[in-house]
């Protein structure tokens, strides 16, 4: 079965799960069924990562991956519950039992894969860069050999950048903590998503930044369940929403609505699955 039939295989297998387990009252281990039974989803992610998860004006969530989260309890009948996490304790939430989803512009890694349970298909894709002052002319990355550079921590990319490119990290908790010390000299730049930067470029605030470097290592990012879910009811009703958000093009919808430029990952995906769904 090749990557495109067992999407759409696990779209059949998960928007029927919840109907096989709504009777079910004995839920034992079954996530699915627990929030069936409770009629509450707690979806992990950040509230400092504007325009993917941040806090509104009002002080709820918001931003592409809420919105994402509130698809799902929709498509459940429950509701979503959003428990604020960050880079560091995303992982150690979800392994724990604190939230059962984590969408979290989290990269779908191997080592991580070890920890939690990265649904497929990925919902996103990104590499990393860094944001510097126009001021600083490198175009190459080995110009960064020695610098002092901020970053978040926990942040998937850190470790590889600094070894390969002899940066010297400071990192921090959150997005406010970074921009704080890069706008206090303490770094001369930001070691980030390079979404995330475009987006930031686009602010007036970030006239006087720019991007100059090749991006690196573009990976996908997951959603992600426990280990445990990850074959059984609750893993396989995520990778069918996953999927069939691809085939609809509801993942391109919500990117634009939130501000974000075009995903050339959103758009193969959206292109391979709509031709693929649209033929059987």
């Amino acid at each position: 079965m090749n990557a495109l039939k067992t999407f759409a295989f696990g779209l059949a297998l998960g928007l029927g799960a919840a109907v096989a387990h709504a009777e079910t009252l004995d839920c034992g281990d079954d996530t699915l069924c627990k929030i069936e039974a409770t009629k509450v989803l707690k979806v992990g992610t950040k509230d400092d990562y504007k325009p993917w998860s941040y806090r509104a004006a009002d002080g709820s969530f918001a931003g592409m991956e809420v919105d994402l989260a509130n698809a799902l309890g929709q498509l459940l009948g429950a509701k979503v519950e959003i428990v604020k996490v960050n880079s560091a304790n995303r992982f150690e939430f979800l392994a724990q039992g604190q939230i059962d989803l984590m969408i979290a512009s989290a990269t779908d890694t191997a080592e991580r894969r070890q920890v939690v349970g990265f649904v497929h298909p990925n919902y996103y894709s990104s590499g990393y860069n860094i944001l510097l002052p126009k001021k600083v002319k490198a175009t190459k990355w080995d110009e960064m050999a020695g610098q002092t550079i901020c970053a978040i921590q926990g942040a998937w990319y850190n470790k590889p950048a600094q070894e390969k490119f002899k940066l010297e990290l400071l990192a921090f908790a959150g997005t406010a903590e970074v921009e704080s010390a890069l706008q206090q000299g303490r770094c001369i730049g930001v070691l980030s998503d390079d979404n995330m930067i475009n987006v930031q470029l686009a602010d007036p605030k970030w006239a006087d930044y720019h991007m100059p470097l090749p991006t690196q290592d573009d990976a996908p990012w997951g959603i992600a369940v426990r280990k445990a879910d990850l074959d059984k009811p609750w893993g396989v009703l995520v990778a069918g929403a996953i999927a069939n958000w691809h085939r609809s093009g509801k993942l391109l919808e919500l990117e634009k609505a939130n501000g974000i430029a075009e995903s050339a990952y959103l758009r193969k995906m959206h292109e391979a699955l709509k031709d693929h769904l649209a033929t059987q």
